[in-house]
C-alpha cells in the first residue's frame, strides 16, 4: 500500500517548534504573573510609608532581584539613570498618587487628560484693538527719577500786544518764555503729583507792563482702607496784578506783586450708596508795593490776609455715572492789620450752600453742576454784606473723537479794598474747544465773559469783560511743537471809557 500523502516535508518540524514556543511563552507568562503578584503585595504593604521610604525599598528590591540572577532587561531612565522594565508596574497609579502630597509629576491637570480641550474665548485669542496714537495725543516718555517720572516743557515765543484805554494807546513787542513740568510718582499704592508753570516776559520794543507769573502745586493722594481716599495739597502762586483789576492802583507803572501760599487736606469715604467728603483749605496772600509814574511807591501791606475754609459734602449714588449731592461751606478771613489805610475793618465771615449732581459718562461727558447761595459779611458796620445766588458748573464734553469742549461757570464773591466798597459778585463763563484738525495739527478756541456785579449802593458801576482767543499747535514730532496764538479782550463799563487789548504770538515748544 502506498504512503499517505504529506503536504510538506517539514510539517513535523513546525509542530515541534510550535510546541516548544508554547511551552516557552507559558513559562514566561507564569514568571511575569508571579512578579506582578509580588509587586502588588509589596505596593499594598508600603502605601502608608513616605516617599523616601518607598524609594529606599524599591532600590533594595531591585538590588535583590539583580542578585538572584534574574535576566531582566535594563533600560535607561529619563533622568539618565538605569531602571528595570518592571518599574512601570511598580509605580503607583494616578488616583493613589494623589493621596501623597509630596509626589510630583504624577498629578495631571484636567485639561491635559482631556482629548477635546477647551477653546479660548475670541476676545482672549486676539489682542484688543487700540486707537492709533497720533502725534498730538502721544505722551512724551519723560525723565525717570527714582520712582518718579518728570515731564518738562519749555516754550519760547515772540509776541506783539496793543492796549487801548480811551484815547490812550500802547504798543509793545516782547519775548516770553513759558516753562512747565509735571512730576508724577510710579508707586503701587498712593500717588504724588507735582505740577508747575511759569512765564517770564521781556520787552524788546514799545511800552507796556511786563506780566511775570509762576505757580507750583502738589497733591499727595493716600489710598486708605474702607474705601477712604485722602488728599494733602500745598501750593504757591506768584503773579502781578493786572491793570484792569478793580483793586489796581490808577496810573501805576508797575502794579503790586501778589504771592499766595495754600495748603489743604480732604477725606472722602464711601458708605455704601452714600459718599461723604470733608475738606479744609488755608490761603495766605501777600501784596508788595506798587510803583507810580513819578517813582514813588504805594504800600499795600494792609491787604495782606489769611483765609480758612471748611467744606462738607454728602452725595447719594444713584449709579456710578450719576451722584446728586448737597454741600455746605463756612469761611473766615483775617487781615494782618485790623484797619486798612482808609480805616475800615475788612475781616469777616463767609457762608455758602448748594445742591447739584456729579456726572461721569466716561470720555463723553464728565463734571458737575450745582446751584446754591453764598453770603459774606464784614466786621465794619459801614461795609454792607454781599449775598448772591450761585450757579457753578464744570463740564468736559467730547461730542466726537478728537474734539473736547470744556465748559466752566463760576460764581464767587470778591472783596474790595477800595474805600467804602464791600466788593462785588463775579459771574465768569469760559468755554474752551479743542479740535484735532489733522494727525499732527490741533486747533483751540477760547471764549469767555465775566460780569462784575456791584451792589446797588456801590459807587462803582458794573463791568463786562469779554475774551476771545484762538491758537494752532503743529506737532513737528513728539518732542517739538510749533505754536501760534491770537487773542482779544474787551472791558466794557457803563460809565467811563472802555479798554481793549489785542495780542498775537508765535513760538516753539520743546518737551521731554
Amino acid at each position: 500500500m502506498g504512503q499517505p500523502k504529506q503536504t510538506s516535508s517539514v510539517t513535523p518540524l513546525r509542530a515541534m517548534s510550535r510546541a516548544v514556543s508554547i511551552v516557552a511563552f507559558g513559562s514566561l507568562l507564569l514568571s511575569q504573573t508571579a512578579a506582578l503578584a509580588q509587586s502588588a503585595s509589596q505596593q499594598l504593604a508600603t502605601t502608608a510609608n513616605s516617599r523616601s521610604a518607598a524609594s529606599q525599598d524599591s532600590t533594595t528590591n531591585a538590588a535583590a532581584t539583580f542578585d538572584d540572577g534574574t535576566d531582566d532587561t535594563v533600560t535607561p531612565a529619563a533622568n539618565g539613570t538605569t531602571a528595570n522594565t518592571d518599574d512601570a508596574a511598580q509605580r503607583p497609579a494616578i488616583p493613589d498618587a494623589q493621596a501623597g502630597d509630596d509626589i510630583t509629576g504624577s498629578i495631571l491637570d484636567e485639561d491635559i487628560r482631556r482629548l477635546n480641550t477647551r477653546e479660548a474665548p475670541i476676545d482672549e485669542t486676539l489682542p484688543r484693538r487700540r486707537a492709533a496714537e497720533s502725534a498730538s495725543t502721544a505722551e512724551t516718555p519723560g525723565i525717570p527719577i527714582g520712582t518718579f517720572v518728570l515731564r518738562p516743557s519749555v516754550t519760547q515765543s515772540v509776541n506783539t500786544e496793543t492796549t487801548k484805554d480811551g484815547s490812550t494807546r500802547q504798543r509793545r513787542a516782547f519775548l516770553e518764555t513759558d516753562a512747565a513740568a509735571t512730576l508724577t510718582s510710579d508707586w503701587g499704592r498712593h500717588q504724588l503729583t507735582v505740577t508747575s508753570a511759569g512765564a517770564w516776559q521781556r520787552n524788546i520794543s514799545g511800552e507796556g507792563e511786563e506780566q511775570p507769573s509762576f505757580k507750583v502745586n502738589g497733591d499727595l493722594r493716600l489710598d486708605l482702607p474702607d474705601d477712604t481716599v485722602a488728599h494733602l495739597t500745598a501750593g504757591y502762586n506768584f503773579y502781578r496784578e493786572d491793570t484792569d483789576d478793580p483793586d489796581a492802583i490808577a496810573d501805576a507803572t508797575q502794579q503790586s506783586d501778589v504771592q499766595e501760599f495754600s495748603a489743604g487736606a480732604s477725606v472722602q469715604r464711601d458708605f455704601g450708596i452714600l459718599r461723604g467728603t470733608t475738606a479744609l483749605a488755608l490761603t495766605r496772600s501777600i501784596y508788595s508795593d506798587a510803583t507810580l509814574a513819578n517813582g514813588t511807591t504805594v504800600a499795600l501791606s494792609d491787604r495782606n490776609q489769611t483765609t480758612g475754609t471748611l467744606r462738607g459734602r454728602v452725595g447719594y449714588e444713584l449709579s456710578p455715572a450719576l451722584i446728586p449731592f448737597i454741600e455746605a461751606t463756612i469761611g473766615r478771613t483775617l487781615y494782618d492789620e485790623t484797619r486798612d489805610s482808609a480805616g475800615y475793618e475788612r475781616s469777616g465771615h463767609s457762608y455758602g450752600a448748594k445742591a447739584g449732581v456729579e456726572v461721569d459718562l466716561g470720555e463723553k461727558l464728565k463734571g458737575e453742576v450745582g446751584v446754591g447761595y453764598e453770603m459774606a459779611n464784614f466786621e465794619d458796620s459801614r461795609l454792607s454784606s454781599i449775598d448772591t445766588a450761585t450757579l457753578d458748573a464744570s463740564l468736559l464734553w467730547s461730542p466726537i473723537r478728537g474734539t473736547d469742549v470744556n465748559l466752566d461757570l463760576q460764581t464767587s464773591i470778591q472783596p474790595s479794598t477800595t474805600a467804602g466798597e464791600s466788593g462785588y459778585v463775579s459771574h465768569a463763563l469760559t468755554t474752551t474747544v479743542t479740535h484735532q484738525l489733522r494727525d499732527s495739527l490741533v486747533g483751540t478756541m477760547i471764549g469767555g465773559v465775566t460780569w462784575r456785579d456791584y451792589p446797588t449802593d456801590s459807587t462803582i458801576n458794573d463791568e463786562l469783560v469779554y475774551t476771545a482767543a484762538t491758537g494752532l499747535t503743529w506737532n513737528i514730532n513728539r518732542y517739538l511743537d510749533l505754536t501760534s496764538t491770537l487773542g482779544y479782550e474787551l472791558t466794557a463799563r457803563k460809565e467811563g471809557t472802555d479798554s481793549q487789548q489785542w495780542r498775537a504770538g508765535v513760538g516753539l515748544k520743546l518737551k521731554r
